[in-house]
């Protein structure tokens, strides 16, 4: 493999060094002519691991759990149209939940459309922008190069949004490009801090603090924007501080320490935690840290609260009744909150009074078929503080959610988007990404036939996650939402794919469990194995969590209400 000459930098390799820059070591591709020259520059540089996928789509996604297992920028590279747009979903999931991931096209000749010329790959017009058009929607800056002297600054102001803003951007190089000498790449940072207005800041401070301290029984709750916003640290600070009693909405679950001793549980409106909404709702002073009010962290807009008692942080704002304070950074407001809140348990005692202690169900014989709660009792048992837990949409969310994270545990899940067989792909990237221990994975059977061939890339780049396959025979969140036959799909032998996948080579095993007895066995010879272990779990299809059953009502009456335009 050629190495970077350092006195001929060409767009390739400057790119390939600012992504190293920005902390990337391995990115996602998917060959295509209008990016090869510009993979054969970026495989010269030594510190960055090119890992090839099955499909554009997948490396998406990939680059999805890459982002989050990091905590900096992911990026992926495809080539024009047919890449670019099969990637573009995951990109969508990206920028929805506050990734910065970066996705790179290879483009056109910068000569094709002067020229008139008609391309393969393309919509069959002479106009070869709509990629960057329709990317424009789901990244926060698109930038095309179309020429060797201006790629420096249009790369890094790229970079840099996406570490600003934490959110995707889009980066085509014409294919002609790619190899062309430009500048040497200046040493520089992309980890800059936002800085809120310090009167703003002020302000807000002690707007806050004095709605706090008048309050009786105040209430701290965690939503997602706390991780684009950098602000779980100085939640879980000012949280020990003031000892209120603390919360976290389904989409942040694991991004505070559940082991914290004001920790509540989970509010989500009707399948809340038991006590936690009680608690939350007849609450006189709540403070939402990056909360996500969507049809799904509300169970169909159900929360109880008063909203004239809420504070609402994000991740650049604050609104307390119609005041609203902006160009105030989260983590700078949590900080100045700090030393200025009076300490009050008071909803921690009252939710103390009246939670109950989670119920785990006994084992059965070893001949006992399988349910879905038995499952998730011996993952419990799988976690520690090494673990990461991810968890695909479905039926594994709800079973998910009642799980009690280690201190240090890692939870993921894609609530905002949703996008049914992102688990796969992210899988992927997350067991790349991580710095400790094993990544466990919890699939449904119909999310995973979406993209399951990246179990290919799995074993082919020996990552070894354990994954859980809960065959039940088909998709049961849509089947609690509106059931038809569309739900049902095709049967597998799933186990039997880790084969196929593995061609006799690699580490992989899987196996296929139906009792608990089997399960258990699975489980002791897959912490024993050193690759990816793929788990087939037979479940029956009517057994699911019963908070599934509350939500997918809730969502499904949301869904199902009357046109009142007409």
């Amino acid at each position: 493999m050629k190495t970077i000459n350092t006195c001929q930098w060409t767009v390739g390799t400057y790119l390939a060094q600012r992504l190293k820059d920005a902390g990337v070591q391995h990115y996602f591709t998917l060959p295509g002519d209008y990016n090869l020259v510009l993979l054969d520059q970026l495989l010269m540089h030594k510190d960055l691991k090119m890992i090839s996928c099955c499909n554009e789509l997948n490396a998406g996604y990939a680059a999805d759990g890459y982002a989050r297992a990091t905590g900096g920028p992911s990026a992926a590279v495809v080539t024009f149209s047919v890449g670019g747009l099969s990637m573009i979903n995951a990109v969508a999931g990206a920028y929805a939940e506050d990734l910065p991931l970066i996705a790179i096209s290879g483009g056109p000749n910068t000569n094709s459309e002067a020229e008139w010329e008609y391309l393969h790959h393309t919509l069959g017009k002479v106009d070869y922008r709509y990629q960057r058009e329709m990317y424009s929607r789901v990244t926060a800056e698109t930038v095309i190069i179309h020429h060797p002297s201006l790629a420096p600054a249009a790369i890094d102001r790229a970079i840099d949004t996406a570490m600003l803003r934490r959110k995707p951007v889009y980066i085509e190089i014409a294919a002609n490009v790619a190899g062309a000498h430009t500048s040497a790449p200046i040493p520089r940072g992309f980890a800059r801090r936002v800085t809120s207005d310090p009167d703003s800041l002020a302000a807000a401070a002690e707007h806050v603090a004095d709605f706090l301290n008048a309050a009786e029984r105040p209430v701290l709750i965690a939503g997602s924007k706390i991780r684009a916003a950098n602000a779980r640290g100085a939640l879980h600070e000012l949280a020990q501080n003031c000892n209120y009693g603390l919360a976290t909405m389904p989409d942040a679950k694991g991004m505070v320490s559940e082991t914290h001793d004001n920790f509540m549980g989970i509010y989500w409106g009707p399948v809340s935690t038991p006590g936690c909404s009680e608690i939350v709702d007849t609450s006189d002073a709540l403070l939402f840290a990056g909360p996500q009010f969507t049809d799904y962290t509300t169970t169909g807009h159900q929360l109880g609260y008063e909203k004239s008692r809420a504070i609402i942080c994000h991740p650049a704002s604050v609104q307390l009744g119609e005041t609203c304070y902006s160009n105030v950074h989260m983590n700078d407001l949590l900080e100045a909150l700090e030393g200025r809140l009076k300490a009050n348990n008071a909803a921690l005692k009252a939710y103390r009074r009246v939670s109950s202690p989670k119920h785990i169900p006994r084992a059965g014989k070893p001949a006992t078929p399988l349910g879905i709660r038995q499952l998730f009792a011996r993952i419990q048992k799988l976690l520690d503080r090494k673990s990461t837990l991810l968890v695909e949409t479905g039926d594994s969310w709800f079973n998910g959610m009642e799980l009690s994270l280690p201190e240090g545990a890692e939870f993921e899940i894609q609530m905002q988007y949703g996008s049914i067989g992102w688990s796969v792909g992210a899988t992927l990237g997350y067991a790349l990404g991580m710095s400790k221990g094993r990544l466990i994975s919890c699939i449904g059977d119909g999310s995973f036939q979406l993209t399951a061939q990246e179990i290919s890339t799995m074993i082919r780049y020996q990552v070894d996650p354990i994954i859980f396959l809960i065959n039940n025979g088909g998709y049961t969140i849509e089947v609690e939402i509106h059931d038809g036959p569309y739900n049902k799909i095709k049967n597998w032998n799933y186990a039997q794919l880790v084969e196929v996948f593995s061609a006799g080579e690699g580490d992989a095993w899987g196996c296929k469990v139906s009792t608990e007895g089997e399960l258990d066995k699975a489980i002791k010879e897959a912490k024993s194995r050193r690759g990816l272990c793929l788990i087939e779990v037979i479940i029956d299809r009517n057994d699911c969590n019963v908070n599934l059953l509350r939500w997918g009502n809730q969502v499904a009456r949301n869904n199902s209400r009357e046109n009142r335009s007409m």
